[in-house]
């Protein structure tokens, strides 16, 4: 029972009764309980009891029961406290209560002080006193399971401490007995699904097969022979899956690969054929298709021995976890909480419970105990994950790259949100989220940025400009690219000089526009802001400071300007909705950046993103149904080859749609990267 002040009281009402019959007690008081009862709660916290006096055992027999009590328990640690030191009927023993706390799941919980004894569920209203560790939240996470356990003081006039414990297993739980032991289990929660835009599922349970090599099926010197014809089939490495199976433990099931259903149905046979070699069912968080947004969203699977070792706890052996993407990213909110029991594992029963030798050999072996649950917490579903994906954009986006052999992006952006209805990455990238987190030179598309900056400095879209065939800064030569046309060639205005996209027009301005200008005009555009997209993102990188020839060919969007194609999308999104847009890629949106672009600013750049398509390299898009398309073309030189490789860029906007396309190595904007636009808009 928990007492009010009770330490205190029972230590004063202690101290009362000693000095009342200090004559039958040979006059002296015993010494202070409380230096002893601090180790004992420090050695049952450790399983160290070399410090603590005990009667009935030694120190490593006591630190050897625990350990043995507690195997069961895996990494849970435990955290003990005294609660209470009170006198018995007897003068010279004490009783110590303790209050012992347990962190079951690794969040780092302190212990409860003052908690009810308990065996069962820990009361749900114990509220720490002590400070605990804060969660990930900032909520402070009270320990998984308290209970409180006692143990008896006496004197002893021989020990340096002038006390001895009565040594028990009950000094750490009060049901525990000689040869029992606590055991935990862990259930994982179920994995919540990741969902598109307008809550439309994305990835949630589907149906897998597990394929491998199950030893028991297959005699040992024939089963790396058996993982081999395995691997063949399910297109692995056949050494390595070997060489896994041979150094398996004999009763071991070693996967090979896991296959959704539908490319695991026309191998079954075959599978079935190989000796020892089985596809189990089972389900797995899966997007609709292998290729659907994975260098985005990531990948499940079994929890790697790094990612077990880093998470303190929360994730062990076994576990289904995200191993990438937004799978790893909001792995713990994904994930849920797992469930957690604690039961008593009663002792093994002797050989013959009855002790008569002439008992039956049925009779000698009783039945086991039933474990006795002492804790139980349910799991909690995880929760589900909204990204702003538009699952047929997506697709459509994808199917577009499929055939593109370079790495690769189509991203859409909604203007008036900011959402990122398609990131899709082409399977050049090999895995890499190309889409949102390549950073490469843009190019001419920069010259819608450039655009901004000169209208700032005061020019105007008919503002005249020299398209030159060559310009010169510091010595270095800038050319247009090799189809440029003749007749655009000379004094031309701002407006055709995007159109047709002339660099050297724009390089003869560098000293109207400079750096810093360029710099403030990107973020104007969404372009090396640090917005909050809610997933890993690049949002591009423009110099703050260059000048010579590296300002020169900013001004063209080469040199030191970075930008991913999210990025460009961003650029082209500005511009349609007439303010800064700042990019989501994960619900809620984080709060939107004040817009330093204005609504006029932005309804010249819509003019000149059209007199692309009116006029200049982008006519090929002029008879896209729907809405008029603005857009601008990009080419953008890099490496140290002769002739230079180059990126194909192409940004456009679309009513309420702003799309950036992007090819690693091409041609150029308009003849690589136009076509997949033009494919992309027309649906």
């Amino acid at each position: 029972m928990i007492r009010k002040n009770a330490r205190r009281r029972t230590l004063a009402a202690a101290a009362a009764g000693v000095l009342m019959t200090a004559a039958g007690c040979g006059g002296d008081d015993p010494p202070d309980a409380t230096p002893v009862a601090e180790q004992l709660a420090q050695a049952v916290a450790s399983g160290d009891f070399s410090g603590v006096p005990l009667g009935g055992t030694t120190a490593e027999d006591a630190g050897a029961a625990v350990q043995a009590m507690v195997e069961g328990m895996g990494a849970a640690t435990r955290t003990v406290t005294v609660a209470d030191i009170e006198q018995t009927d007897d003068e010279e023993t004490r009783e110590v209560t303790l209050d012992v706390g347990w962190d079951l799941d690794g969040s780092g919980a302190a212990p409860t002080p003052g908690a009810e004894t308990t065996t069962g569920t820990a009361p749900p209203t114990a509220q720490p006193t002590a400070t605990p560790t804060p969660t990930a939240s900032g909520t402070p996470d009270a320990p998984d399971w308290t209970y409180q356990t006692t143990a008896t003081l006496r004197v002893a006039e021989d020990t340096e401490a002038g006390w001895t414990v009565d040594w028990s297993p009950a000094v750490l739980h009060p049901q525990l007995t000689d040869g029992a032991a606590l055991d935990l289990s862990r259930t994982q929660a179920q994995r919540a699904d990741i969902l598109g835009a307008g809550g439309e599922v994305i990835v949630t349970e589907r149906p897998v097969y597990r394929v491998g090599i199950d030893k028991t099926r297959v005699d040992a010197a024939l089963a790396p022979e058996s993982a081999a014809a395995l691997a063949e089939v399910v297109g692995v490495d056949a050494a390595g899956l070997a060489e896994r199976v041979r150094n398996a433990g004999e009763r071991a099931f070693v996967d090979a690969i896991t296959l959704r259903e539908a490319d695991a149905a026309p191998l079954l046979d075959q599978i079935a054929a190989i000796e020892g070699a089985v596809a189990i069912e089972d389900t797995l968080a899966l997007a609709p298709t292998r290729e659907f947004a994975r260098p985005l969203l990531g990948t499940v699977g079994e929890a790697t021995a790094e990612l077990v070792e880093e998470s303190g706890g929360r994730i062990v052996a076994g576990d289904v976890v995200g191993l990438s993407g937004l799978q790893a990213q909001y792995d713990e909110q994904l994930g849920g909480t797992p469930g957690l029991t604690v039961e008593l594992v009663p002792p093994e029963p002797s050989a013959d419970a009855t002790g008569d030798p002439s008992a039956s050999p049925a009779a000698e072996e009783p039945a086991p105990a039933e474990p006795e649950v002492l804790f139980e917490r349910e799991p909690v579903a995880g929760a589900p994950l909204t990204t702003t994906l538009d699952i047929d954009l997506q697709t459509r986006a994808e199917s577009i790259l499929a055939d593109v052999e370079p790495a690769s992006a189509i991203v859409a952006v909604q203007p008036s949100t900011g959402a990122v209805l398609a990131a899709a990455s082409g399977p050049g990238g090999d895995g890499y989220s190309t889409a949102t987190l390549g950073q490469y030179a843009p190019g001419s598309t920069f010259k819608v940025v450039t655009s901004l900056a000169l209208m700032r400095a005061g020019l105007t879209a008919d503002s005249v400009v020299e398209c030159t065939p060559a310009a010169s800064v510091d010595g270095r030569a800038f050319e247009n690219y090799s189809d440029y046309p003749s007749t655009a060639i000379g004094e031309i205005t701002l407006r055709e000089a995007v159109a047709n996209s002339c660099n050297t027009a724009f390089i003869n301005q560098n000293e109207v526009a400079d750096q810093p200008s360029l710099a403030q005009a990107a973020a104007s555009l969404g372009l090396g802001a640090e917005n909050a997209t809610g997933a890993p993102a690049f949002l591009g990188e423009v110099p703050a400071e260059a000048d010579g020839t590296a300002h020169a060919a900013a001004m063209i969007g080469q040199g030191e300007v970075l930008a991913s194609p999210l990025a460009m999308a961003t650029v082209a999104a500005s511009v349609a909705a007439g303010h800064t847009v700042a990019p989501t890629l994960v619900e809620p949106a984080a709060a939107a950046p004040e817009s330093t672009l204005t609504a006029d600013e932005a309804a010249v750049l819509q003019d000149l993103m059209r007199a692309v398509v009116e006029e200049g390299s982008g006519e090929f898009l002029g008879d896209v149904p729907g809405d008029p398309v603005g857009a601008k073309t990009g080419t953008a030189e890099y490496g140290t080859e002769s002739p230079p490789r180059t990126h194909a860029w192409m940004i456009a906007t679309q009513g309420d749609l702003a799309v950036a396309v992007f090819v690693e190595d091409g041609e150029s904007g308009s003849r690589t990267a136009g076509p997949l636009l033009e494919e992309f808009l027309g649906g």
